[in-house]
């Protein structure tokens, strides 16, 4: 009859969290320069289009069909890392109250989470009223505003320090 060893079999696992750890977060940061790309692209795409009266193209619909599809996939990528992954959160949950003292906690248990789910909410409203709309200007318009919100939320909840830190080709 074989045996688990049991510390090994303890270190294994742990092994296995810190590897899938390190992926979803290497993964989720750099996801993150191309949700923040195509944003920017479409925010000036959609002025161009709404003050130029262009017509509305099909790379235009994919452009925000994407941006759209890449937020939900950092969103779920983020989920596993803050429920699953992410020692931080791990720490933070134990006491919420001294997390909240704690900016740093504070930051990645609350502040993060709800500003990129309020960034999702915003581009997810602007492609459901741009996509239903016939006009092209109004199509336009929803995606200059509600895509620049999301943009502007993005932009406020992403950790900077750690972006430009962590940037490296």
């Amino acid at each position: 009859m074989v045996r688990w060893n049991y510390p090994i079999f303890t270190l294994l696992l742990e092994l296995l969290h810190n590897m899938a750890y390190t992926f979803f977060l290497y993964t989720h940061s750099w996801i993150r320069w191309v949700v923040l790309i195509v944003a920017i692209v479409l925010v000036i795409k959609s002025l161009i289009g709404l003050f130029g009266s262009k017509p509305y193209q099909k790379l235009d619909n994919a452009l925000s069909a994407s941006f759209v599809g890449f937020m939900h996939l950092q969103l779920l990528i983020g989920l596993v890392l803050y429920f699953f992954l992410s020692p931080l959160t791990e720490y933070a949950m134990k006491d919420m109250g001294s997390a909240m003292r704690d900016g740093e906690l504070r930051f990645w248990a609350v502040e993060h989470l709800t500003v990129m789910i309020l960034a999702i909410v915003f581009a997810q409203v602007g492609r459901s009223i741009s996509k239903r709309s016939e006009d092209n200007s109004v199509k336009f318009r929803f995606q200059a505003i509600f895509f620049g919100a999301a943009l502007l939320l993005m932009i406020i909840g992403i950790p900077w320090g750690e972006a430009v830190r962590n940037f490296r080709f």
